[in-house]
């Protein structure tokens, strides 16, 4: 691993995480080239900033659930050639029941060159710290629909709050945040904006 980029969980205490792609409980089924262990990794520059955002999500009675940081390339590749096999079905109703795969690209989901391959972008959501339960967010964790959007129609209200709270939280810790996921965050000042690496998570 690059001297900058260290285990999340290892530098920033009191979060939680599952590395969704590590795992067989994401859209393609079955865990992800380059996640060799359900950690996640992103850069000292992101800790630092996590540590903010984890302490103004306390601050509302929430804790942080991290997805994923830093998404090796191979791991992009592999989203790329599963795109292009033949539809079985298994996820199409939870993750992309109104598309089809090759549409996750062209709409947006999806991404060729990914901001998190350069380290210090995060899909994140919040957890009650009194129970431990997630959040309520109209929607689950890679949902490539238009319900997923910031500020979509028919999200109940009490979901619409959460996400304005993670929203609140993270652009006042230095993230920007994309339209078109209410889970995706970006280190405003990233150490590697031009950089896409592809090391492995083990």
């Amino acid at each position: 691993m690059r001297d900058d980029f260290v285990f999340v969980d290892e530098v920033v205490s009191g979060i939680r995480w599952d590395a969704k792609y590590a795992t067989w409980d994401n859209f393609t089924g079955k865990p992800v080239d380059g996640y060799l262990v359900n950690r996640v990794v992103g850069t000292r520059a992101f800790c630092a900033a996590l540590e903010k955002a984890r302490d103004k999500a306390a601050e509302l009675g929430f804790g942080l659930l991290l997805w994923d940081v830093y998404r090796p390339q191979r791991a992009v590749d592999r989203f790329m050639r599963w795109a292009e096999e033949p539809e079985d079905g298994r996820k199409k109703a939870r993750h992309y029941p109104n598309i089809e795969r090759p549409q996750m690209f062209e709409q947006g989901y999806v991404a060729t060159k990914s901001g998190h391959s350069r380290g210090s972008t995060v899909d994140l959501t919040l957890y009650r710290l009194d129970t431990g339960e997630l959040a309520d967010m109209g929607g689950d964790h890679d949902l490539m629909d238009v319900v997923s959007h910031h500020g979509a129609d028919g999200v109940p209200e009490e979901a619409a709050k959460n996400r304005a709270h993670l929203c609140a939280v993270m652009e006042g810790s230095g993230f920007s945040s994309y339209e078109c996921e209410w889970w995706h965050y970006t280190l405003k000042d990233e150490p590697h904006p031009d950089t896409y690496f592809d090391f492995p998570i083990e």
